[in-house]
């Protein structure tokens, strides 16, 4: 199974979602991936994620892959520290309650209009949700781009020591040519017939 977290002021249709949603289904495994649309809350977020997982694996399995972009990346973190399943980092938020500090109040969202109000509550919720150092290593497959304008790459490097590393010279926070590295994520998730480059 394949859990997409999206990242914050975004959605399932973000072009990232969209991408990985068709190149699954063009594998024939459609009913594996799971991208539900998050609410504001981290912690909602998060119980909104294991219920999913908990939805389409009844009586529990482990050959779960949590995708994470951005904020969706911090959360994917704390879910496979806490229930050791793989998790593709696109661009993580590392320190989100700090990021995000200048975020108080309504924000509109990235697509179909509408919009969010982020309380201080929620970065306290942030803060409740941080892993100070991540265990197991070979379960992280980072993608990190030196050209991100939102977020310092260096701070994910340093926080994911010794994870699958791909760092992509320039590029943006939205990873634009993201396309290039379908299907090595998928492959890391198992899916079969997506090739690694």
């Amino acid at each position: 199974m394949i859990l997409y977290l999206h990242g914050f002021r975004s959605s399932p249709k973000s072009f990232k979602a969209q991408l990985l949603a068709a190149r699954v289904a063009e594998l024939g495994a459609a009913h594996e991936w799971r991208c539900p649309m998050l609410p504001v809350s981290p912690l909602e977020a998060v119980a909104m994620a294991e219920a999913q997982v908990a939805a389409a694996t009844p009586g529990g399995r482990d050959d779960v892959t949590v995708i994470g972009s951005s904020l969706g990346g911090y959360f994917a973190t704390y879910l496979a520290e806490k229930h050791g399943w793989r998790a593709v980092l696109l661009n993580p938020a590392v320190l989100p309650e700090r990021d995000l500090s200048a975020y108080l109040g309504e924000q509109p969202l990235w697509h179909g209009g509408g919009s969010i109000v982020v309380e201080p509550r929620h970065l306290d919720e942030l803060r409740a949700l941080g892993v100070k150092s991540i265990t197991r290593p070979e379960r992280y497959y980072l993608i990190a781009a030196t050209g991100d304008e939102v977020l310092d790459y260096r701070e994910m490097l340093a926080h994911y020591p010794g994870v699958e590393t791909k760092l992509i010279e320039g590029s943006d926070h939205a990873i634009s040519e993201f396309a290039e590295y379908v299907d090595d994520v998928l492959a890391f998730c198992g899916m079969t017939g997506a090739g690694r480059t």
